[in-house]
């Protein structure tokens, strides 16, 4: 057998905790054998969860190491320069949303790793959500019909805005629910729906004392024809379905959210032979479909099983044998075009066109 790439993860707040490191010594083709972090409470806590790792004070102790992989998931003011050092040393690279704070940053990247001849994959795990994947599994069937709107929630209640860099006002800092859990809106919304060709959003601060954007909707427009109603807010008392997707022949209504993050967050790990993403009963998606007269029939169907873990077997793979990437990079440099309309637009007040159309690549997931 051949040895397991050797991995270096920066950051072990809750990204590197739970998205990451659980997923990652999940994986035979991968070895976690450094964690950075500076914390020291975050220290003793990697290495009583991995005590095969040697714990490292500084990103540039990673640069020093022999590492494969550089999986960064950190604060996102770093993203850019942490990654432009990790494909410096020689290493292939794992990088958190957003992977930069514009999409010509982001294209930067992209060209510095084809110039070094090494993998830069965005982290856009959530195209591997339970309820995502129901409803491109009922959209692929063609029992909606016609796909022409596509509706995407995250509201949470959060009265008192958390310290730290997420919500920070400062501008370098990335903060905001836009570039945080917009970005995975976007990522699933154009991946759904296919290429944008123009935005209108509003992006608000409505907490006090002064924060980042809190409240965030963003009306996306496909070349389809179809459109796109984005929400996310931290203000939210009541939160919606988590997807609604309106077709010519009917609609599908998802109200659970994927539970893969609680499971990880509760210490759950997956485990070879076991089941993962599985959706306990009573979160089915509700189905709705019209005959030719408009009489309607509804049923339940089962969410798919969540399929977080497949992500880094893939990237294993990719890097070994050269086979795709579950993520492609420009992907994301197309999200993050969306993003930016998207702030321009809340700033203007204005629809933004974007020209040519936002997409990703035909082989992307």
């Amino acid at each position: 057998m051949p040895r397991p790439l050797s991995v270096v993860l920066l950051g072990y707040g809750l990204g590197g905790r739970v998205f990451h490191a659980p997923l990652i010594a999940a994986t035979p083709a991968l070895s976690l054998d450094a964690i950075v972090t500076r914390n020291p409470d975050r220290q003793r806590e990697a290495q009583a969860a991995y005590p095969g790792a040697a714990v490292l004070d500084t990103a540039e102790a990673a640069w020093a190491g022999s590492f494969d992989l550089a999986v960064i998931s950190t604060a996102n003011v770093t993203h850019v320069a942490y990654a432009q050092a990790a494909l410096g040393a020689g290493m292939h690279v794992v990088l958190d949303k957003p992977i930069a704070a514009t999409a010509t940053d982001a294209q930067g990247l992209a060209d510095l790793a084809a110039d070094r001849g090494r993998l830069l994959v965005p982290y856009q795990n959530r195209r591997w959500d339970s309820d995502f994947l129901t409803a491109e599994s009922i959209a692929a069937s063609g029992r909606l019909g016609v796909i022409h709107r596509f509706e995407s929630r995250i509201e949470r209640m959060r009265v008192v805005p958390k310290a730290g860099w997420r919500e920070s006002v400062d501008p370098e800092d990335m903060g905001g629910v836009l570039y945080d859990l917009g970005a995975h809106l976007v990522d699933q919304a154009v991946r759904f729906m296919g290429p944008v060709t123009s935005v209108a959003a509003s992006v608000r601060t409505v907490r006090p004392p002064a924060a980042t954007d809190d409240d965030v909707t963003v009306m996306l427009e496909h070349v389809s024809g179809g459109v796109s109603v984005l929400t996310v807010s931290l203000c939210g008392a009541f939160a919606g379905p988590r997807l609604t997707v309106l077709g010519t022949g009917g609609g599908l209504r998802i109200q659970a959210s994927d539970s893969q993050e609680a499971a990880l967050v509760a210490g759950l790990r997956p485990q070879p032979g076991t089941p993962w993403g599985v959706e306990p009963a009573g979160t089915e998606a509700v189905l709705r479909e019209y005959d030719d007269q408009s009489v309607a029939s509804e049923t339940l169907v089962p969410l798919e099983d969540g399929r977080w873990p497949g992500f880094y077997p893939a990237v294993a793979t990719a890097i070994v044998g050269g086979g795709p990437v579950p993520v492609q990079v420009g992907d994301v440099v197309a999200d993050l075009r969306v993003l930016d309309a998207a702030r321009e637009s809340a700033t203007r007040g204005t629809r933004v066109s974007l020209v040519p159309p936002a997409g990703h690549g035909p082989s992307s997931g």
